[in-house]
C-alpha cells in the first residue's frame, strides 16, 4: 500500500544503517523532470528527506536515462543534498542502538569517539576488501573518511558509502608502509594536508581481510627533528636560535620556540618567557631537561643539529609528547 511507503523507507534505511551496510534510495524522486526543467517541492523534500532519514546514496534512473533534462536533474539533486547535508547533523555512534558484535566494529567506534576528541582532520581506514571503512561510516563521524586500498573495485564500490572518500593506495608488507601508504595516498588526492591531526586504522598482519586491529594518531606533516620530548603539551611559534645572549637580544620575542645547544645561566629569563625549548642537550638530567621541567614549559631534548637546522623566524611546531618538531603550524594534540 503507498501509504506504508515512507515508514518503510525509514525502517529500512535505519536496519541498513544499524547493520553498517550501504543503502541507496532511488526511483521517482525527480520524477516531473523527465518533461520539466524544475522539480516540484514534493520531489525536492523526498529528496531531502532520503538525506534526512539517514540514507548513504540517491540514485536517478528514468530522469537521467530518458529524460529531457539528464544535466539539470543531476544537479538540481546535488543542489539538494548538498544543502541538506550543510543544514544537518547526522545521528553519531552514541545514537546508534546496535552493540558491537565484531573487532572491526568495535575497532570502527572506538576510532570515530578518537576522531571527534581529537578534532581529527580526518580517519584513514587502510582496506583490504572495505569492511573497515564501512564499519566506520556506520558511526557517522563528523570528519571525512579517507578509505585507501590498493584494488579498484573496492574502491569503486565504497563510494556508496556515506561520508567515505575512497582512492587507490599501494600495496604493503608491513604496518609502517601501511601507514606511510595511507598517509601519501591521502595527501595526494588533496584530502588532507600538512599539519593535520589524522586518525588511522589498519589490520595486522597486512594484506588480510577482516584483520582490522590497530589505531594510530599521527599528525601529517613535514618532521624536521627528533628528540626526546618532556611534558605533553605542544606549541607553535617563531623559531629564535640562539648560542649567545646577543643572539637572544636581538631575535627573541615573547612566546617565540628558543632552539640552544644547551641551557646556561644567562639564558633563563628568556627561556622562561619562551612558548616552548629545542635543545641538543642529550637525557632527562641535562641543564635543558631540569630547567624545562622546573618552568613547566614543553621541551624536546637532544634534537641533534637543531641550532644548525632551524632558521631565525621559521614558523614550527614543537610537541612534546612525541618528541618531535614539525615545519609550519601542526595539530598536535
Amino acid at each position: 500500500p503507498a501509504e506504508e511507503v515512507p515508514m518503510l523507507q525509514k525502517v529500512l534505511i535505519h536496519k541498513c544503517q544499524a547493520a553498517g551496510k550501504p543503502v541507496i534510495t532511488a526511483t521517482q524522486m525527480l520524477e516531473s523532470m523527465c518533461n520539466n526543467p524544475r522539480p516540484t517541492r514534493a520531489e525536492t523534500s523526498d529528496v531531502a528527506n532520503a538525506i534526512l532519514d539517514g540514507t548513504d546514496a540517491i540514485m536517478l534512473s528514468g530522469e537521467t536515462a530518458g529524460g529531457l533534462y539528464p544535466v539539470e536533474a543531476v544537479e538540481t539533486m546535488a543542489r539538494v543534498a548538498t544543502f541538506t547535508e550543510s543544514n544537518f547533523t547526522p545521528k553519531s555512534y552514541e545514537d546508534v542502538d546496535a552493540e558491537s558484535t565484531t573487532t572491526t566494529e568495535s575497532i570502527g567506534k572506538a576510532v570515530v569517539k578518537i576522531a571527534k576528541d581529537l578534532h581529527a582532520a580526518a580517519i584513514i581506514a587502510s582496506t583490504e576488501r572495505g569492511g573497515t571503512a564501512q564499519m566506520i561510516s556506520k558511526f557517522r563521524p563528523a570528519c571525512p573518511i579517507v578509505a585507501v586500498s590498493p584494488h579498484e573495485a573496492i574502491v569503486r564500490r565504497l563510494q556508496l558509502n556515506w561520508g567515505v572518500q575512497a582512492v587507490t593506495g599501494k600495496e604493503a608488507n608491513d604496518t609502517d608502509a601501511v601507514v606511510d601508504n595511507a598517509i601519501f595516498a591521502a595527501l595526494d588526492n588533496d584530502l588532507i594536508k600538512a599539519g593535520d591531526l589524522v586518525v588511522l586504522t589498519a589490520g595486522v598482519p597486512v594484506a588480510k581481510a577482516g584483520s582490522t586491529n590497530m589505531i594510530r594518531v599521527q599528525v601529517v606533516g613535514d618532521v624536521l627533528l627528533r628528540g626526546t620530548g618532556i611534558g605533553r603539551n605542544s606549541a607553535i611559534g617563531k623559531v629564535c636560535v640562539a648560542e649567545s645572549k646577543e643572539d637572544l637580544e636581538k631575535n627573541f620575542s615573547d612566546g617565540c620556540i628558543l632552539v640552544l645547544r644547551s641551557a646556561r645561566a644567562d639564558f633563563v629569563d628568556y627561556m622562561k618567557r619562551a612558548s616552548a625549548i629545542v635543545s641538543e642537550e642529550v637525557g632527562l638530567t641535562s641543564e635543558s631537561a631540569i630547567v624545562a621541567i622546573t618552568l613547566g614549559i614543553p621541551t624536546v631534548v637532544g634534537a641533534a643539529h637543531a641550532v644548525d637546522t632551524l632558521e631565525n623566524g621559521e614558523i614550527v611546531t614543537v610537541d612534546a609528547s612525541r618528541g618531535t618538531i614539525f615545519r609550519g603550524e601542526a595539530n598536535a594534540r
